[in-house]
């Protein structure tokens, strides 16, 4: 019976992750049309004060009291510094700068740039089944925008971009010592909340003319408050904690595959030979990764 408890959580968890991949994959969209009205940063606390009152809501329906001690307080508050404010500093700024698709092939490093980093912080060996499929699904990611990447002529998008991976790494480690004191729902919740009070110095050097945000712009950043940052963050934490770090990561893989699908549906772009191919070797890689426990 407890395998078998294991084994549904375990299945849960990849279904939650799987969600996470679309909804953050569409989010890079959602951030293009929405920054074009809306400053990042002030993008930013606009999705999280949607988000924050999302989760309080949930947190209130399943009559579950927002708590925090003091001492975990600067954690908590680290954590959603880093894993929201400063993420989302990078992100937002770097899909400006680029096309989704160009902006979601650095968040597919992070997979590696995590595995990485356990093996640094954990000193211990990650299975050869792990290691090799985060390289085929890096390896897919590549080639869907290899030629994005050639010809790409901002390249301080991806300077932002890579900024906002290493922050998602470090956000993923710092979050773990949470996992003991605290609900799923309560860690995602204290982070959105402490990332949007992160957001508040920034207004005061960026502008709005909300005269030109419409009901387009506002339905995006619903979208990403509701589905990509208080849903998303509370099936990613669920995630990480039955999976670990590095296959949780592995799935940040899929993000440039439905990023470059969603462009094809929603914007009519053309997907060529090599953006299939990559497509098909990150799924690949992304099952290889996960279909059973890695050590």
């Amino acid at each position: 019976m407890q395998h078998d408890t294991a084994r549904t959580s375990r299945a849960t968890a990849l279904v939650l992750i799987g969600f996470v991949a679309l909804f953050w994959g569409l989010s890079f969209l959602s951030i293009k049309v929405a920054v074009a009205a809306i400053p990042p940063m002030t993008l930013g606390l606009a999705r999280f004060v949607v988000a924050d009152l999302v989760l309080l809501g949930i947190l209130l329906a399943r009559r579950e009291k927002p708590r925090l001690a003091l001492r975990d307080a600067p954690l908590m508050a680290g954590a959603g510094l880093v894993g929201v404010t400063l993420y989302f500093l990078f992100e937002n700024n770097g899909v400006s700068l680029l096309t989704a698709s160009e902006s979601s092939l650095v968040i597919g490093t992070i997979p590696i740039l995590t595995m990485l980093a356990a093996a640094l912080i954990d000193r211990r060996r990650l299975g050869p089944r792990a290691w090799l499929g985060a390289a085929l699904s890096t390896l897919g990611v590549g080639l869907i925008v290899a030629e994005s990447l050639r010809l790409s002529s901002a390249p301080a998008g991806y300077l932002f971009m890579g900024g906002a991976a290493l922050s998602w790494v470090a956000y993923t480690f710092v979050t773990r010592p949470l996992f003991k004191r605290y609900s799923r729902l309560q860690i995602t919740f204290w982070q959105s909340l402490a990332g949007t009070i992160g957001f508040l110095p920034f207004l005061l050097l960026e502008r709005t003319d909300w005269s030109s945000v419409g009901p387009v712009v506002w339905g995006n950043v619903l979208y990403l408050g509701i589905a990509c940052s208080a849903l998303g963050y509370w099936f990613y934490v669920v995630a990480l904690e039955r999976l670990g770090p590095g296959p949780s990561s592995v799935f940040i893989n899929l993000i440039p595959v439905v990023s470059v699908v969603a462009s094809f549906l929603l914007l009519g772009e053309r997907l060529g030979p090599w953006q299939l191919a990559g497509g098909a070797v990150a799924v690949a890689g992304v099952w290889l990764a996960t279909s059973k426990d890695q050590g």
